[in-house]
């Protein structure tokens, strides 16, 4: 009976602390309508490719359409994130969200009416490109603003792929079947509803009173500021160079998956759908994972695991026929992928000064969504040459390739960022690998090896 009561004690315990940053009212406020929302999103995000797929039956084609849809981000990114930097996260954030349901609404009517064309399809695509450019960095750097405490910082950005991949392990499911049963205009519908609970939940926020940062200067030197920012400091820089070879190689497997559940596994949309839900169902055990670790020490340690297991799985799936087994597959896919990109996320936004965090963000947008559609556009062509299997087989062993020369900078990342854990007031420890802490931020300009690699700005 004892025992019994110190397991239920200990479990309650271990969900506090995965839970702990919903005791702030704005970021459970923004949780709650971002995981409505988010359901909507990755409904979209499914039907989407399926009806160009259904439209004009071309892999090319699904390749150009998610090319128009993120090369905006890779364009405007860096504009962005001074924006983001300058002025009120917050309004920059309200302004994305009206604006995506404005898109999804024309989606949505154009399809339901019949009236779509692919021209069509590829402008919208290309709106809500323009409009992710601001809204991840201003969503990524506005939940230091939702979450007072430091040490919760790290819990929050894993709740936040926990929300994302949750709405992802939902949203292809429930899409496969409307897919089926409906057609694509009502995923549409329902993802342009989705965006009221956001936006309501955005409107319903108690923000204290900030100063917004209107600084003096042209918006060029302050974008080439952010840029020498990001790459002189080796662990931002190889941490974002890593996600940009994991994008533009590996990520770009999901445009291809209405091909290999067509004439691979020779499915229908709910195939398509269930793969998509398996990838997401990974990814959020990647994400309670991470959200229940106390600490984020040491994480830095699973980024090259998380991205070798991704690369390690899509090498590994183009060889299945047998459906179970490429759902495992996709759960394992879905795992390291988010381990990857949210350990980053994590180290990313706790090293980078607070002044900066928006134009850091913007790089780190531009790695995960900017790259992606050179990957598109180049997974798409490589299909119609060596086929769909092959293709997706290369983009792993890519991945594996990056994550190997990653782990080999290891050794040099720990010696270059010790010396900031060590200003941050850290217990004497030994640090290995890139790590992160609940410490105020030491600005990097303090750090020699910083000092070295990145020219003083003298109006500074």
């Amino acid at each position: 009976m004892r025992e019994g009561h110190v397991n239920t004690s200990s479990l309650s315990s271990r969900i506090n602390i995965i839970f702990r940053s919903l005791g702030y009212r704005n970021y459970r406020l923004f949780f709650s309508g971002q995981s409505i929302s988010l359901i909507g999103t990755w409904m979209q995000r499914i039907a989407l490719p399926w009806l160009v797929y259904d439209i004009t039956g071309s892999a090319f084609l699904l390749g150009i359409v998610s090319f128009a849809g993120q090369i905006p981000t890779f364009l405007l990114a860096p504009f962005a994130g001074v924006i983001t930097d300058k002025f009120s996260k917050y309004r920059v954030l309200l302004t994305t969200q009206i604006l995506s349901l404005v898109q999804a609404s024309l989606l949505a009517a154009l399809s339901l009416t019949g009236a779509i064309e692919i021209w069509q399809i590829v402008a919208l695509s290309i709106l809500l490109g323009c409009i992710n450019a601001f809204d991840v960095p201003s969503r990524h750097s506005f939940v230091i603003e939702m979450v007072e405490k430091k040490e919760d910082f790290g819990n929050a950005i894993a709740l936040n792929s926990m929300m994302f991949n949750g709405a992802r392990l939902v949203g292809p499911s429930v899409a496969g079947l409307l897919l089926a049963a409906t057609g694509e205009g009502v995923c549409f519908l329902i993802n342009a509803i989705s965006y009221i609970f956001v936006i309501s939940s955005l409107l319903l926020m108690k923000l204290k009173d900030r100063e917004e940062k209107k600084k003096p200067g042209n918006m060029f030197r302050e974008m080439k500021e952010g840029f020498n920012y990001t790459f002189g400091f080796a662990p931002i820089k190889h941490l974002i160079l890593l996600l940009g070879i994991v994008s533009l190689m590996g990520s770009s497997y999901q445009v291809l998956m209405p091909v290999f559940a067509n004439e691979v596994l020779h499915g229908t949309s709910r195939t398509f759908g269930f793969l998509m839900g398996a990838a997401g169902a990974g990814a959020l055990i990647g994400a309670l994972f991470l959200a229940s670790r106390e600490s984020v020490i040491r994480l830095g340690r699973l980024i090259p695991i998380a991205a070798a297991l991704f690369g390690a799985g899509l090498v590994v799936l183009p060889f299945t026929r047998f459906f179970p087994l490429s759902l495992l597959l996709m759960v394992i896919i879905g795992v390291g992928v988010m381990l990857h990109t949210a350990s980053s996320n994590t180290i990313i936004q706790t090293i980078t000064d607070d002044d900066k965090r928006g134009r850091v963000m913007s790089f780190y947008t531009m790695a995960i969504m900017g790259t992606a559609p050179f990957g598109s556009l180049l997974a798409g062509s490589l299909a119609r040459v060596i086929g769909t299997p092959l293709t997706i087989m290369t983009g792993g062993i890519c991945c594996m390739a990056g994550a190997f020369f990653f782990y080999k900078k290891l050794p040099e990342l720990k010696r270059i960022a010790r010396p900031v854990y060590v200003k941050m007031g850290l217990i004497p420890e030994v640090i290995s690998g890139i790590q992160t802490a609940s410490e105020p931020v030491v600005r990097h300009s303090d750090i020699p090896e910083y000092q070295s690699s990145v020219e003083p700005d003298p109006k500074q």
